[in-house]
């Protein structure tokens, strides 16, 4: 009997991911912004939606164009909370990735907001200071710092413990609209309207190197109506060696950061935000017309020395990387001045 029920389950499991490839989730507004997280499974009399096989149900945040917050279980397409308080578009979102459930969210109306998934959805702290509708919001994967940008040339880091400034970001042309930190919390990438994306040391505030968006071959071109220098949205992939950017040329596209150029195109229209699968393999957009699409991403299995950069800045800040007693060249490495 034993055998027997493991057989259906795996069938059941089988049945689940084919149909699993590919779905849709119906918000009902335009989707401005996505954060995935993954959500505890449920223990013994806990009231936790239940999990298929115990295993952590996967949790996607959307933004909605009308001030809105949903919160969806991914694997069911179940709707977990609607959070309201945002006056405006919620443009971006960003959970801490500590696994305490902690939700920020970047609205046009101005503020940044702060919530608890861990007690039902709580709205903990509102966090104002910008004068322009705010963009995007990441926190940094060791929840020390947040970036927020609000349609202005610089972005703002901030204390997650604080909730104070730490510095202000300058050197692009036009208006950020994106931002996201790398898996070590070594780097930030910052997206504008200016066509470029710049990659900063958070600790130093230096710029390290710029990737632009080029137009791409007139075959693939799809109107010269459209403007490749808006861009909407970045982010790192999860082993950080990758990025991934939605531009208004209809592309999705991945970057190599070693190359600094695009590996691998896709075709999508009407393209807003962008985000990993917390795994890798999968990349998730939101569109204007409220849907949220899945894309198959290329894995990637790190170097070594990549293994040892990530694992050592994950604990250690560039001023205590530069202070270590270690070759210039080594330094320049861990510091991501070289690749």
């Amino acid at each position: 009997k034993t055998s027997e029920r493991k057989g259906r389950s795996s069938k059941a499991e089988a049945r689940s991911r084919a149909a699993a490839k590919e779905k849709t989730l119906e918000c009902g507004q335009i989707v401005w912004g996505l954060a995935f997280s993954a959500w505890p499974a449920a223990e013994a009399g806990g009231t936790e939606p239940p999990c298929a096989l115990g295993l952590p149900c996967l949790v996607l945040a959307t933004g909605l164009n009308d001030g809105q917050i949903k919160v969806w279980e991914v694997q069911t397409g179940h709707l977990l909370f609607s959070l309201l308080g945002h006056q405006d578009v919620v443009r971006d979102l960003s959970f801490a990735p500590n696994g305490s459930f902690i939700l920020v969210s970047a609205s046009r109306d101005k503020t940044l907001r702060v919530w608890d998934l861990s007690r039902d959805g709580r709205q903990v702290q509102v966090l104002t200071g910008h004068v322009q509708w705010v963009y995007c919001c990441s926190i940094s994967p060791d929840c020390s710092m947040l970036c927020s940008a609000a349609g202005e040339k610089s972005v703002l880091l901030w204390s997650m413990r604080s909730y104070t400034l730490i510095r202000r970001l300058e050197g692009h042309q036009s208006s950020v609209v994106s931002c996201d930190f790398s898996p070590d919390s070594a780097l930030l990438v910052t997206a504008s309207y200016d066509a470029c994306v710049i990659m900063w040391d958070p600790y130093t505030g230096e710029q390290l190197r710029t990737l632009r968006h080029v137009p791409l071959h007139s075959a693939l071109d799809y109107s010269s109506e459209v403007h490749t220098s808006s861009l909407r949205s970045v982010c790192f992939s999860p082993e950080g060696l990758y990025l991934a950017t939605v531009a208004d040329d209809r592309l999705l596209r991945i970057w190599a950061l070693e190359l600094r150029s695009p590996v691998a195109f896709a075709p999508m229209t009407n393209g807003l935000c962008c985000m990993y699968f917390p795994h890798g393999g999968f990349i998730a957009t939101g569109t204007r017309d409220g849907h949220v699409q899945f894309w198959t991403a290329p894995r990637v299995l790190s170097s070594l020395k990549h293994l040892c950069r990530k694992a050592l800045r994950t604990f250690l800040t560039t001023y205590q990387v530069l202070a270590l007693p270690i070759p210039r060249k080594l330094k320049e490495f861990l510091t991501y001045r070289t690749f």
